[in-house]
C-alpha cells in the first residue's frame, strides 16, 4: 500500500488536514482538543484535502483523459458538494435544535421541557474552510515527488 502514489497523497493530506485544526484550535483557542484530530469541520476540511489530493495525484499518475483521473474527479466533486453543502446545512439545524433545548429547560415549565443529547454542531464546513482543505490537498502531491515512494509489493 506504501507504493501506491495516489494512496499516500489522500491519506497524507486527511492526516495533515487534522492536525492542522488541531494546531489551529490550540492557538486560536488556547486549548487542546485532541476531538480535532479526528472530527469532522474545522479548518482546513479533512474531506475536501483528501479528495484533492487523490485527483491531482491521479492526475499526475494517470493523466486528465484517464478513466482514473475522471472516477476520482466525480468522486471529489460529491464530497466536497456534501462537505460544504449538506453536511454545513446539518450543522446549522443541530445549533438551532441545541438552542431549541436549551430554552425548553430553563423556561420552568415541566411539559415544554425537551429531553435531548446536545447535537454536534461543527460537521460540515463554510466555503473557506474547504477552499483551505482544496489547497492542501493541491499542495501535496505537487510537493510530495511520485519517486520517493518504495517501490516493489510491500
Amino acid at each position: 500500500m506504501l507504493n501506491n502514489y495516489a494512496l499516500v497523497c489522500s491519506i497524507l493530506g486527511w492526516t495533515l488536514a487534522q492536525i492542522f485544526k488541531f494546531i489551529l484550535t490550540l492557538v486560536v483557542n488556547r486549548r487542546l482538543e485532541f476531538e480535532r484530530l479526528f472530527g469532522a469541520g474545522g479548518m482546513p476540511s479533512g474531506h475536501s484535502a483528501t479528495v484533492t489530493a487523490l485527483v491531482i495525484a491521479v492526475s499526475r499518475q494517470c493523466g486528465v483523459s484517464s478513466v482514473e483521473f475522471a472516477i476520482a474527479t466525480v468522486i471529489a466533486s460529491v464530497v466536497i458538494y456534501d462537505a460544504m453543502g449538506v453536511r454545513h446545512e446539518a450543522g446549522k439545524h443541530a445549533q438551532v435544535i441545541n438552542q431549541m433545548v436549551k430554552v425548553s429547560k430553563e423556561d420552568d415549565i415541566p411539559e415544554n421541557d425537551i429531553s435531548a443529547n446536545e447535537l454536534k454542531e461543527s460537521l460540515g464546513h463554510t466555503p473557506l474552510e474547504v477552499l483551505g482543505g482544496i489547497m492542501l490537498g493541491i499542495l501535496i502531491p505537487v510537493i510530495l515527488p511520485m519517486n520517493v515512494l518504495p517501490v516493489g509489493n510491500l
